[in-house]
């Protein structure tokens, strides 16, 4: 019980300051935003990070990776089944969003510039994607360039082979201290974050904490519903009836442990252990299991589509139509992608839905409050949703016959 509450008592800190700067808002009402500063310092130290982060993070991943063929088979493998679970997932979301919508209640208003310029669709993509000037990817609002030109000095770094090696090893050092910035960034986050809350609770009332509840009541079911109907339909594509036997025999002890200590990270040696007994391949869950720690989150994938729907009710903005939707969808996958398997890690995909939507900066506090409470059912999808995929990988890879084959190898 000690280790448990251990392992969550960083949430719980975050939790607890988002309720007593709740209160004081609802106490002091608009004099409440006198400490607003303090919660905008929070908020500007993790913009001044999110660059330098997300380019030795992603470059530093693909960089390290190996070229073999098999592995190279199994990569492919794997990266269609994490987009095409984490689509499934965001679209699962996105229905109960578009049925319950959550943040409808609160009308916070949205600064937009007076002269907006009319682009093509063609070159909205390119500016999307690239930038003219090197000098651009150091802003936030080229996030999608930044992501782009990161993936190309991965690559670029993994095939200079041995004279790229000290190459590798600055990224993958400088992935290591922007992480531990965030770390210490962190330790503000309570005062940040409480001092935000309040005074926006002080300035738009306490009708904003109900809409807060009722996203949770959203995320909760629709999390529970997707781990039991979603990954017994995924185990039996694997695996047919034997699949979803053999993952419900052996899912148990991760999605406990994963649940327990709130961290992807954390759960994945019992995670390859389940895998192991399931009958997953060494070599297949050996990379497909530790990767998608890190860039598989059908969880966060449900959890940022329904920060995007709250966010768009809360600032009045209009959540419908296609174009939106597959944005919002596409958004779901990169916030996946980039966030860390630690508990907290999901602020960097946080700041990527608000700066690729072109959000105020003071939409990052409401929607982190989400991210607080919905972590623990996240996590859990998202360390189970890895078990399975390893499952569909190896359907792919050995056929349809696996599970007899790996049968007859214990």
């Amino acid at each position: 019980m000690k280790e448990k509450l251990k392992a969550y008592r960083f949430p719980i800190i975050l939790l607890a300051s988002i309720i007593i700067g709740s209160i004081i808002g609802i106490l002091f009402g608009e004099e409440a935003t006198i400490i607003k500063p303090l919660g905008d310092l929070f908020i500007n130290l993790l913009f001044m990070i999110v660059i330098p982060l997300v380019f030795f993070t992603i470059s530093s991943a693909i960089a390290g990776m190996d070229s073999m063929k098999r592995l190279g088979k199994i990569l492919g493998s794997m990266i269609t089944v994490f987009v095409v679970t984490g689509i499934i997932a965001s679209v699962f979301m996105l229905v109960a969003t578009v049925i319950f919508e959550p943040g409808s209640g609160v009308n916070i208003p949205l600064d937009t510039p007076e002269n907006v310029e009319e682009q093509s669709l063609s070159e909205q993509l390119v500016n999307t994607f690239t930038v003219p000037d090197f000098v651009d990817l150091f802003s936030r609002d080229n996030m999608l360039a930044l992501i782009v030109f990161s993936v190309l000095i991965g690559v670029a770094t993994g095939l200079t082979g041995e004279k790229g090696r000290p190459f590798a090893t600055f990224l993958t050092s400088a992935s290591e201290v922007f992480m531990k910035i965030i770390k210490l960034v962190m330790y503000y986050a309570p005062i940040g974050l409480g001092a935000y809350f309040a005074a926006l609770v002080g300035e738009f009332g306490a009708e904003l904490i109900g809409d807060y509840a009722k996203a949770i009541i959203i995320y909760y079911p629709v999390s529970v519903l997707y781990f039991a109907i979603g990954f017994t339909l995924y185990a039996f594509l694997a695996g047919g009836k034997k699949g979803v036997t053999r993952f419900w025999k052996n899912i148990l002890a991760p999605a406990a442990t994963s649940l327990g200590t709130g961290s992807s990270i954390a759960a994945l040696p019992v995670n390859l252990q389940a895998a192991k007994r399931i009958g997953v391949p060494k070599d297949v869950r050996e990379t497909v299991l530790p990767l998608g720690a890190t860039i598989h989150m059908d969880g966060s994938c449900l959890s940022a589509m329904l920060k995007i729907a709250f966010v768009f009710g809360v600032f009045n903005m209009d959540f419908s139509g296609f174009d939106t939707f597959l944005t919002a969808i596409g958004i779901c996958l990169l916030s996946g992608i980039v966030m860390s398997g630690i508990p907290g890690g999901g602020f960097m995909g946080e700041m990527m839905i608000i700066t690729l939507y072109g959000l105020p900066m003071e939409a990052l506090p409401i929607i982190t409050a989400i991210g607080v409470v919905v972590d623990p059912p996240a996590t859990m999808v998202n360390v189970t949703g890895d078990t399975v995929s390893s499952m569909l990988v190896t359907r792919q890879i050995e056929g349809k016959d696996w599970m007899e084959k790996s049968e007859n190898l214990t």
